[in-house]
């Protein structure tokens, strides 16, 4: 596995641990008959879970396990997929601190990077 796809991966973990604490204490807030002030991190929440584990999980695994080029650099321009790393991870960050239209921006900027990085890989696969 390359270690693209290991920081993905982790990150991904990472943001699933953050996202499910984040549901517990919810849910024992609401048990608790203190649901309130909880209500303001169903948002952050769904962000850790949908966007920091899913989609991060998802592109790590993309990165591995999409076909490879033969020769020199084997799977593409690399440094849009680590950039898609940070613009992700950032745009989660921003989204759970509150900037949602940065934080959406950044997101989108990190789907277009990976795109850049796997789509010629996909093509190809799609050719042989």
């Amino acid at each position: 596995m390359p270690p693209l796809s290991r920081w993905f991966i982790r990150a991904s973990l990472a943001w699933l641990v953050a996202g499910f604490s984040l549901g517990a204490l919810m849910l024992a807030a609401k048990a608790l008959g203190h649901y309130g002030a909880m209500g303001r991190l169903f948002v952050p929440h769904v962000e850790l879970l949908l966007v920091g584990w899913t989609v991060q999980l998802t592109m790590g695994v993309a990165f591995w396990i999409l076909p490879r080029f033969e020769g020199g650099a084997s799977r593409g321009a690399v440094g849009y997929a680590w950039a898609a790393l940070v613009l992700v991870n950032t745009g989660v960050v921003l989204v759970v601190l509150g900037a949602s239209v940065a934080g959406r921006a950044a997101e989108l900027l990190a789907a277009a990077a990976f795109a850049r990085t796997a789509w010629p890989r996909i093509k190809r696969a799609m050719v042989a």
